[in-house]
């Protein structure tokens, strides 16, 4: 086994003897056995286990086990206590969902707080297979027939080449302590459902059934390479992935078919649900400002394309003031929406070197009345766009500049005596550009994150 986990580990890329790995340790045979072959292959390695205090005595005996197993090996330990069942509870959860959260959300925390570079769970071929079942009950597309991935960023499977007869073997013949878990031959969540029901009916058909599912697993991850290279294809044509989402053109997505296949793979990393993609191709035809929400997103119809920008929790469209021209703002409100003025007064004088990029306003110092007032536009604002005479709704501005839905929401007017001295980034007011007579410059520099 030893050697087959290390030959796995190198032909997998998974890591090197450099690196530091995490252990999730539960105490466990899959968790205990994979510690014994890491360490005794000599990588680098700590322990982490999370006691869930779901099974009372039995949950402090795993701890004691776990704890024991670190002192043994003489490895770093990390072990912390969840209320599992109220957190589950309170966030109206399984007691399945809510203690996978923890325990990653946790894991990640210690790997980072301690430099480990990957965190390595103890998953093998039956835990692949059982999902695959899970998914396909579920419902699901390619990527859920390829069963548990061997890598997601820092979580590592090393135990993957390997069945739970495998692992129980090894631990008889080292004659390894660990813990039965004896909720696992209860099936109450649904994953022992699959593992104690479902699975003996199909050995009764056939005794090889996990090998051979296990094998079409393997065959589904190479038809996956073949379709998402078809995905980023189409997607090359059709998505400008932006700093915040990203614009998809409605006219290249109409052209392309099946539209709803390619559309999912599209807004899957934006978290958009396989419900709600019908509802988005419905809208394609239909009058720009349509909204749709993922947990994280939210894409909008405009015109001929789809926009989609993160979801910003924390908008707050208060007015910021600035006192006098020594007062330099800095805003920021949420993931997606920064900014900071700089603010400084000089003499007006022919040297004056003026910076021509749109995120400089030169005003007429002497014109303007502080303080000054920093605020997101509204319906009915307007002003005289430098170089016009006459007023203009900002509303038609947006349009002449040929503005999204986005962009509009994320602009920051600079108010003086109620009046629109800048449209920030896009053009300052013409009642206070600079003249002949102008003897005193306010110079503003926006910087945006």
């Amino acid at each position: 086994m030893k050697t087959k986990i290390h030959n796995f580990i190198k032909s997998e890329k998974l890591f090197s003897k450099t690196k530091k790995i995490l252990v999730a340790v539960s105490g466990g045979a899959d968790s205990v056995v994979l510690l014994d072959l890491l360490v005794g292959s000599g990588y680098n390695c700590g322990i982490a286990h999370c006691n869930f205090q779901l099974r009372g005595d039995e949950s402090e005996k795993d701890e004691e086990l776990v704890k024991k197993l670190a002192q043994k090996y003489d490895l770093p330990f990390f072990v912390t206590r969840f209320e599992t069942e109220k957190i589950a509870e309170k966030n109206g959860v399984s007691i399945e969902m809510a203690a996978r959260d923890l325990r990653y959300n946790w894991f990640d925390e210690i790997r980072k707080k301690n430099s480990y570079n990957f965190i390595a769970t103890a998953h093998h071929k039956n835990d692949s297979v059982e999902t695959f079942l899970m998914n396909i009950a579920r419902g699901t597309g390619i990527r859920g027939l390829t069963g548990i991935p061997l890598k997601n960023n820092y979580i590592v499977r090393p135990l993957m080449f390997a069945n739970k007869n495998d692992i129980l073997k090894y631990a008889e013949n080292k004659n390894i302590e660990f813990r039965l878990d004896r909720t696992n031959l209860q099936s109450v969540y649904s994953r022992n459902k699959v593992r104690n029901r479902i699975i003996p009916i199909f050995e009764e058909l056939n005794p090889a059934f996990q090998q051979n599912i296990y094998q079409n697993i393997d065959r589904f991850k190479e038809i996956q390479h073949i379709y998402d290279a078809e995905i980023y294809r189409k997607k090359v044509i059709c998505v400008e992935e932006t700093e915040h989402g990203a614009i998809i053109d409605l006219n290249n997505l109409k052209n392309i078919s099946p539209i709803r296949t390619y559309l999912f793979e599209f807004l899957r990393p934006y978290n958009f649900s396989n419900q709600i993609i019908d509802d988005i191709i419905l809208s394609i035809n239909g009058i720009s400002g349509k909204q749709f929400i993922s947990s994280t997103h939210r894409l909008i119809k405009d015109r001929n394309k789809f926009i989609i920008s993160k979801i910003n929790n924390k908008l707050n469209n208060k007015e910021h003031k600035i006192e006098n021209y020594k007062t330099n703002i800095f805003i920021e409100e949420g993931q997606t929406d920064e900014l900071k003025l700089i603010i400084k007064k000089e003499i007006f004088s022919k040297n004056l070197k003026i910076n021509r990029n749109k995120n400089y306003a030169y005003l007429d110092f002497d014109k303007i009345k502080f303080p000054l007032i920093l605020r997101k536009w509204k319906n009915g604002d307007y002003f005289y766009p430098f170089g016009m005479k006459k007023k203009k709704k900002l509303s038609n501005f947006f349009i002449d500049q040929k503005l999204n839905l986005i962009e509009k929401e994320n602009t920051w007017l600079l108010i003086s005596d109620n009046q629109i001295i800048w449209v920030v980034e896009h053009r300052i007011d013409n009642c206070f550009c600079l003249t002949s007579e102008t003897k005193n410059v306010l110079i503003i520099e926006a910087k945006n994150k």
